[in-house]
């Protein structure tokens, strides 16, 4: 039996070989980052209050397989700025009858992160209402402040935890709000 000749139910071998090789499909370039046009802001910039501004170092961790710090990392730079402002506030701000939780989180990407670097965590308060309060925030480089990886806002709300019904805002946290300076 030649080459050319089919077995019932095999598929035919070609065993021609070909001097050209095709080469492999061209991988489609990573798209470029947006450019860093002005965001839109949350509120007006007289309302908001600066609460804190956060260094933090990239680690080496952080990066993914294209060599930048991977996405779900800044809401771990998110949530390591808050927890430190929140630690900072004089007064109780969870406790056995009481604690923050997550509701909403809105994260632009603007530009990649890469390693080595330091950035900073801009966190504001930009809305105060019963039993929550909208944090924006701004990830910058540390050393070219108008260089923004990041915006975005938060929504925390204060819950009994047992029930997981919400509560008033502690007063601490409250009044960290309030006498915050505007941004």
């Amino acid at each position: 039996m030649n080459d050319t000749t089919r077995r019932a139910g095999k598929p035919r071998r070609n065993n021609k070989r070909s001097d050209t090789t095709t080469p492999p499909p061209a991988v489609p370039p990573i798209a470029a980052p947006i450019a860093a046009r002005p965001a839109p802001e949350q509120v007006a910039s007289s309302e908001k209050k600066l609460l804190a501004s956060v260094p933090i170092s990239v680690r080496w961790r952080d990066l993914d397989a294209f060599n930048h710090v991977n996405n779900s990392t800044f809401l771990t730079y998110l949530e390591e700025a808050r927890l430190l402002w929140l630690t900072q506030i004089r007064g109780p701000w969870h406790g056995k009858n009481f604690t923050p939780v997550l509701a909403a989180t809105e994260v632009n990407y603007r530009l990649p992160i890469n390693w080595p670097g330091h950035v900073l965590v801009e966190l504001y308060c930009t809305r105060l209402g019963r039993s929550s309060l909208t944090l924006s925030h701004r990830i910058v480089d540390a050393q070219q402040r108008d260089r923004l990886y990041s915006d975005g806002k938060v929504v925390m709300v204060w819950v009994e935890p047992v029930s997981g019904t919400a509560i008033e805002l502690p007063s601490a946290v409250r009044n960290a709000c309030e006498q915050a300076p505007r941004g």
